[in-house]
């Protein structure tokens, strides 16, 4: 054990000791000394903490102080009716208090203790009461606002432990200092009851000792006696408990009370000023002593007028220091690094739109573009950064633009008094104004309010203005995720995952393929809409097939067919599946021109060949159009990627897929098929 672990245990068993072991006068002067040392040094100690947490002990050190307090209460009962002498410290007390006059220093003594038990003792043990009640219902609350702050990224889990540990803590803290304020009513009362036992059994024990007292000098003495050792023990317990108030009222704060008292006492000089003035009026009244009330009135007035002086000085000496920083700030050179950062999303838009990312105007944008993030998330798996929102006054009033990495691709204009309704077929017309929807392209009417519920009869979709925008930058983060996936996200996915597979990932990286190969698989796998959120699933894939080729793009393959049942689902809404096929003399003549590097492989086709293919896809394309709508391109799993590159830049939007991707239980039907 260490040397301070046995001195606090001896300590401990020393002070139980006490109530057994008889002590002489000189000891028990100096332990007595000793207990006001101490009831001082944790009154003064409250003072300066900052938060009651920084004095997490106190309920302990409370608790071994009342034990100490009362084996000298005992101890010197003992002295007191056994010698009829209690040390000197215990005589002098009595003798200063009581003075000449007996019952006047009794009456003093008996409201002391009144004061102690009743106002002191009793307030703080409530208050401690109601701090640990009201600590203990705000944990909830305050558990949920630091998950709230974890998922958000405020903070990280280091200091999500470390708050947690705090919030508990302090419900330990308060919950304790509820069961020691007991111990401080109990002292209390201890002291009453020995405080009559040595004035009763004073005078008994003083009148058979046979010393030839009279019954009024055995008061006398006795009296003084217990008045001293009452004093020399509820002092001590009158400055802890004050100090066990003034913990439990203390509020967290950057300084200590003292501070914090002299700073808001002392904040409002024209409080000083007026309340010196006021005396002023009350010292004018006849009867009163005019000259104390006067001079104190002078000193509130002049500390006013000194404070509110030293006020506005220091807000002229901050403001030319602002000012001085400013015109610094300006004489440096420009700092063009922060200019070189681009946001990954931004959404801009005029100023008529603002009322809708404008909370305090009822506006719900922000939390839109919140639950977006979440989507994105859930749908393709895919953490999407922060999206920044900034208006633009270059822009129409009604107008927003959506900007990946600084770059606008999509822009619409929304009416914010009205609703957009859409039809799916061929509905009664309704008034409105023409426009497109500007996420799928599709023909719509910005209608008024009151003809809302007429469009919904009438089978239309209304949405609103902020669904309009949400529903637009939504189409265009999916359309885009796979340039909003870099190194860096990669990595936090990997991260992510080697907490419950650590095994695949010590495998998979750096030993098979670097974070850039696993960045390319994954967004190939974005560019198609295949959601990325089976990680585990595609990095187990690439852990087996990685050995055996080093090809992106064949990579690419084999994860595609270990998520067969994700790209089934994704893109066949049926048991049936309406494709159009290649015809075999166009796949082998794909194949045939496939050429391998070092790098990887690529397709190098006859132009005019290239050109014809798509030709003929169009025409295909374009007679199935209006019977069923577009349907899958569907492929040998050799072919696939090298033919969607062939049609990527025509139809981008085309879903192009390969036989091992489709479940077995789907019915392939084909209406097409793809010639040259």
């Amino acid at each position: 054990m260490k040397f301070g672990d046995i001195i606090i245990s001896v300590v401990i068993v020393f002070i139980i000791l006490l109530i057994i072991i008889p002590l002489n006068s000189v000891i028990m002067d100096i332990l007595i000394t000793f207990n006001m040392s101490i009831a001082l040094m944790i009154l003064l100690l409250t003072l300066y903490i900052k938060e009651p947490l920084e004095f997490s002990v106190f309920p302990s050190l409370l608790l071994i102080t009342t034990l100490f307090r009362l084996a000298l209460n005992i101890s010197s009962t003992r002295l007191i009716l056994r010698d009829g002498f209690a040390g000197g410290v215990i005589e002098t007390f009595g003798s200063f208090v009581i003075g000449d006059n007996i019952i006047v220093g009794f009456v003093i003594f008996l409201i002391i203790i009144i004061v102690q038990f009743i106002v002191i003792t009793k307030g703080a043990e409530r208050v401690a009461e109601v701090a640990a009640r009201f600590t203990l219902d705000a944990m909830p609350g305050k558990q949920m606002a630091i998950d709230a702050d974890l998922n958000a990224g405020l903070i990280d889990d280091i200091e999500a432990k470390k708050r947690r540990k705090d919030i508990q803590r302090e419900a330990d803290f308060y919950g304790s200092m509820d069961g020691a304020s007991k111990f401080v009513k109990g002292d209390a009362v201890v002291g009453i009851i020995i405080t009559l036992i040595n004035i009763i059994g004073g005078a008994i024990i003083g009148s058979m000792s046979g010393d030839g007292l009279t019954i009024a000098e055995i008061f006398d003495k006795y009296t003084r006696l217990t008045v001293g050792d009452g004093l020399v023990s509820q002092l001590p317990a009158l400055l802890i408990s004050t100090a066990t108030g003034i913990i439990v009222t203390r509020a967290a704060s950057d300084s200590n009370m003292s501070q914090d008292v002299i700073k808001q006492m002392m904040s409002q000089p024209l409080v000083l000023i007026i309340s010196g003035a006021l005396l002023f009026i009350i010292g004018s009244i006849k009867g009163l002593p005019h000259i104390p009330i006067y001079i104190i009135a002078a000193l509130m007035i002049y500390m006013g007028i000194t404070l509110n002086k030293n006020i506005k000085i220091a807000e002229t000496e901050m403001q030319q220091v602002e000012q001085k920083e400013k015109a610094d700030e300006m004489k440096k050179p420009e700092n063009v690094m922060s200019l070189l950062k681009v946001d990954p999303i931004e959404l801009e838009f005029g100023y008529s739109i603002i009322p809708l990312a404008d909370s305090r105007q009822g506006g719900d944008l922000l939390d839109r573009v919140v639950m977006i993030r979440r989507q994105c998330a859930v749908d393709m798996g895919l953490i999407v950064p922060v999206i920044r929102l900034r208006d633009n006054i270059q822009l129409d009033p009604n107008e927003y633009l959506i900007k990946i990495k600084g770059i606008e691709v999509a822009r619409g204009e929304v009416m914010i008094d009205r609703y957009l309704a859409m039809s799916p077929g061929n509905l009664e017309e309704i008034n409105g104004i023409d426009t497109i929807e500007p996420a799928f392209n599709l023909p719509a009417k910005w209608i008024e309010e009151k003809d809302r519920e007429k469009a919904e009869i009438l089978g239309y979709t209304v949405v609103d203005p902020p669904s309009v925008i949400s529903t637009h930058l939504t189409e265009i983060l999916k359309r885009h995720a796979h340039e909003l996936i870099g190194r860096q996200e990669v990595s936090n996915l990997i991260d992510n995952v080697r907490e419950t597979h650590p095994s695949l990932v010590e495998e998979l990286v750096p030993k098979l393929l670097s974070l850039g190969e696993i960045q390319k698989v994954l967004a190939n796998l974005l560019r198609e809409k295949v959601p990325i959120r089976d990680i585990v699933t595609i990095l187990e894939t690439l852990a087996d097939y990685a050995p055996i080729t080093k090809d992106v793009d064949m990579l690419t393959e084999y994860v595609r067919q270990s998520l067969s049942r994700y790209i089934t689902k994704n893109f066949i809404d049926s048991k049936t599946a309406e494709v159009i096929t290649l015809n075999p003399a166009i796949e082998q003549q794909i194949m045939d021109n496939i050429k391998q590097t070092e790098h990887g492989s690529y397709l190098s086709m006859d132009p005019e060949i290239t050109q014809k293919i798509i030709d003929n896809l169009a025409e295909q394309i374009e007679r199935l159009n209006t019977l069923s709508g577009i349907p899958i391109i569907l492929t040998s799993p050799i072919v696939r990627i090298y033919f969607k590159k062939i049609i990527e830049q025509v139809y981008p939007e085309l879903t192009v897929l390969s036989y091992n991707e489709i479940e077995p239980g789907i019915e392939i039907k084909a209406v097409g098929m793809v010639n040259i």
